[in-house]
């Protein structure tokens, strides 16, 4: 058998969303997996709407997610041109074609024409489709038409009968022909319909294998009219399951982002978006869920790709880049974060130097925690910052003037203690707090917001010893003048 070959065409009047995506991953996959070809096609004869703007956002957002293309923009190939602006000739060569074998036929009608017809349809409640009155014109019609110049689309001829086609995610699929008008191939203005520019360039371009959205059911008869038309071998289908949103409708902007680039933006890994798009809507057969890309390779199949609705869980996609953070080591971290730490203006170039192992302690610390590469810099101000700002919900639960002296007398141990590590840190807390006949639990919620300015973080121990002796007890040292009174809050 050959090599499959399948194809990713976007229409560049928007940035790449999800639901692209992934379909642009399943696409990939399966290349991938069999061995095949992944064509990347821009479909941008919407020539109001397309802007190179958006075609750099396409292969920006393909990029990101890691999936490479064999022919396309900026790569070439033996099949190109691979913008569909750039065929125009080729699809009204093709239509004229369809003319002369007695598939298709000029449409004469004007849109006035079209338009009254249809008004009239609804005005005695039926639904409108194309008459076909131009279909049986005479030669001398024709002729009178042509020589006055009239304006003429092709239209397809629906030939009698039923269409059927096998999609491999939802089985036999079959429509009565008696549903489709004789529809356009190519408009009055030579322009090309979806229909006929998207079966040229999947014969032109050899594809093997139609992977796209549910959506386009309904296209699928048309479109296997035409390719036997031509009299070349139907593509093998596979309709993927729509996207929905959390509340079951069809995911939009009201769920929150749809672009694949603000997942970046908000920092999502995308081992971690690639892993979690191709569970959206396709199966490995097992109870695995987390996948490196190389994994995904080996199990995919188009055999896996369910028939039912997905469904965007974002908690999900957080879970997902949480574990693939967490398979990251702290040298691939630092890389990835050190964007987010200059924003934030945590970044020092000491944490590529000399404090590049003490900076790999403090990213080991926080990456369980860590679900965005965000988190990096919200929990890891206490670390990289000099000044430490106290949460006021965190002041008004664990701390009061009283503590005072404790806090104090924990400074001072603590200046004393050898080695600065976590197992002696915390015996000698605790001593402390037997000494003094308090629990423990007040001296470490006490020291967790001297530390970190929070009511929750790390183990307190861990973040005392990646601290370090200085910093703790200075911070323990700031924490007492501020229960005395005689400092304000510390801020950033």
């Amino acid at each position: 058998m050959p090599a499959p070959r399948l194809r990713f065409a976007p229409s560049p009047t928007g940035y790449l969303h999800v639901g692209g995506a992934r379909t642009a991953l399943f696409n990939w996959l399966y290349a991938r997996h069999a061995g095949g070809v992944f064509v990347l096609r821009i479909e941008d004869t919407d020539v109001g709407r397309s802007s190179w703007d958006m075609v750099a956002g396409i292969l920006d957002g393909l990029r990101w997610l890691g999936l490479d293309w064999d022919e396309g923009p900026e790569v070439g190939g033996a099949h190109g041109p691979y913008f569909q602006s750039q065929r125009l000739d080729r699809y009204r060569a093709m239509a004229e074609r369809l003319v002369a074998d007695g598939h298709a036929y000029y449409c004469y009608c004007s849109p006035e024409e079209l338009k009254q017809r249809r008004q009239e349809a609804e005005r005695r409640a039926e639904v409108w489709e194309y008459d076909g009155a131009c279909r049986s014109l005479t030669a001398e019609d024709l002729a009178a038409r042509e020589a006055s110049g009239a304006p003429r689309a092709i239209r397809f001829k629906v030939p009698e009968g039923r269409t059927a086609f096998t999609d491999l995610v939802h089985g036999s699929v079959e429509f009565d022909n008696a549903n489709l008008e004789d529809f356009v191939v190519l408009r009055s203005d030579l322009s090309p319909t979806y229909h006929l520019s998207v079966v040229v360039d999947d014969i032109d371009m050899a594809i093997t294998h139609v992977v796209r959205g549910d959506d386009h059911v309904s296209n699928t008869p048309k479109q296997v009219l035409l390719y036997r038309a031509f009299g070349v071998p139907v593509p093998e289908f596979a309709h993927v399951p729509l996207i929905l949103g959390p509340d079951k409708r069809r995911l939009s902007k009201r769920h929150g982002a749809t672009s694949v680039m603000e997942y970046q933006r908000q920092g999502y890994l995308p081992e971690a978006m690639v892993n979690f798009l191709a569970l959206l809507g396709w199966s490995p057969g097992t109870d695995q869920e987390l996948f490196t890309r190389d994994e995904l390779i080996a199990a995919f199949s188009l055999g896996g790709i369910s028939s039912s609705n997905a469904v965007f869980n974002p908690e999900k996609l957080d879970w997902f880049n949480n574990q693939h953070i967490a398979r990251l080591r702290a040298e691939e971290i630092a890389t990835r974060i050190r964007p987010v730490l200059e924003e934030a203006g945590l970044w020092s170039d000491d944490y590529a130097g000399a404090g590049r192992e003490w900076f790999f302690r403090v990213i080991d610390l926080l990456k369980p925690r860590a679900h965005r590469l965000q988190d990096f810099a919200t929990h890891g101000g206490a670390f990289l910052s000099p000044t430490i700002a106290y949460d006021p919900a965190a002041v008004r639960k664990h701390l009061s003037p009283d503590l005072a002296p404790e806090v104090a007398a924990l400074a001072d141990l603590l200046a004393q203690v050898d080695p600065f590590d976590a197992p002696k840190v915390e015996a000698a807390l605790r001593g402390l707090a037997g000494q003094l006949g308090i629990k423990a639990a007040r001296l470490i919620h006490a020291t967790r917001v001297a530390l970190t300015g929070q009511s929750v973080s790390p183990s307190l121990f861990d973040v005392v010893a990646v601290m370090g002796r200085e910093r703790t007890v200075e911070r323990l040292r700031q924490l007492e003048r501020f229960l005395r009174g005689t400092t304000a809050s510390p801020s950033t």
